[in-house]
């Protein structure tokens, strides 16, 4: 079986991951960005797919405090982090015209690839029904995954440390028929998950975790936050085999693509992270994508606690 990718169909040039700045620095700093953001989406209007990669979604519950399984500050859980210091921490504020525009970078040129991955996805999210009444999405960005949810379901949660999805996300939401009050969208960094310990039957990952300071700490949160037989569904591209042109050239950009795609890895082992995390079983499968260009191969499957 093969598994389209989600985080880049082609090495097209992709806007740079800009630190927050002083508004002196912004006003100096747009007017140079402005020619690379018109010759980013002339290229990206002219390729098959965008390379804007790992977009990290984000979706908490609404309906109700009472409902949230909220994770305290402070709280003694496996990590002591509050998540939003950790949020600050590792995903410090980017300047608002770049969160904006990437998020709507997002929400528009990955439509080519979600329709490759489709079928795969139908049959990976089928592991969701009858079994995951609250869900968990981390990196959910614009919210493509939401309409692969089934319609029994509770409670969706979502994290995504761009707050500019929320919009995107809030309208897939709609759009896939979950009602207002069972959605809702939470800024957050996957590192310091703001849920409470086993809170949520299943966690769902797509092209993130490439993008994450932590991989392991993520993981651990991961398993945190999911109830004693719970499943974490995932979708990662991960690096080539080792002594290949592909890996060669992987490991030659891979600092270019930290920088321009928001801290996305090409080289991360991120299959064998996700097998050694600690879960009691892993099912995990790996294929290549024609449309995936440089982040090829891809792993995906479910792991379970």
């Amino acid at each position: 079986m093969v598994l389209p990718t989600r985080c880049f169909s082609s090495l097209n040039p992709i806007i740079p991951s800009i630190p927050a700045t002083s508004s002196s620095a912004n006003e100096k700093i747009a007017p140079k960005m402005a020619p690379i953001l018109r010759q980013t989406h002339k290229d990206s209007q002219e390729s098959n797919g965008f390379c804007f990669c790992c977009s990290r979604r984000r979706f908490l519950g609404a309906g109700g405090a009472a409902l949230l399984p909220i994770r305290a500050s402070g709280a003694s859980d496996s990590t002591s982090n509050d998540p939003k210091e950790m949020l600050n921490r590792v995903h410090p504020p980017r300047a608002d015209w770049y969160e904006e525009f990437y998020a709507w970078a997002m929400n528009t040129f990955s439509k080519a690839y979600e329709a490759e991955i489709a079928a795969y996805k139908s049959e990976l999210f089928a592991n969701l029904r009858g079994q995951a009444k609250s869900v968990l999405e981390i990196g959910i960005g614009t919210g493509p995954n939401l309409k692969y949810y089934s319609g029994d379901m509770d409670f969706v949660y979502g994290i995504d440390p761009n707050r500019k999805m929320e919009k995107y996300a809030q309208a897939a939401a709609e759009a896939a028929g979950l009602p207002p009050d069972n959605f809702k969208f939470m800024q957050a960094v996957s590192e310091a998950l703001p849920l409470g310990d086993a809170s949520v039957d299943a966690v769902v990952g797509t092209l993130m975790l490439c993008s994450v300071k932590d991989v392991d700490l993520t993981l651990q949160e991961v398993r945190r936050v999911l109830k004693p037989g719970g499943i974490f569904v995932f979708v990662e591209h991960v690096a080539a085999q080792d002594g290949t042109l592909h890996r060669f050239v992987q490991g030659l950009l891979d600092p270019l693509q930290q920088f321009v795609a928001d801290g996305c890895h090409l080289t991360r082992k991120t299959g064998k992270s996700i097998a050694d995390a600690g879960f009691s079983g892993v099912d995990i499968h790996q294929v290549s994508l024609s449309s995936a260009s440089l982040i090829n191969p891809h792993v995906y499957g479910v792991a379970h606690k």
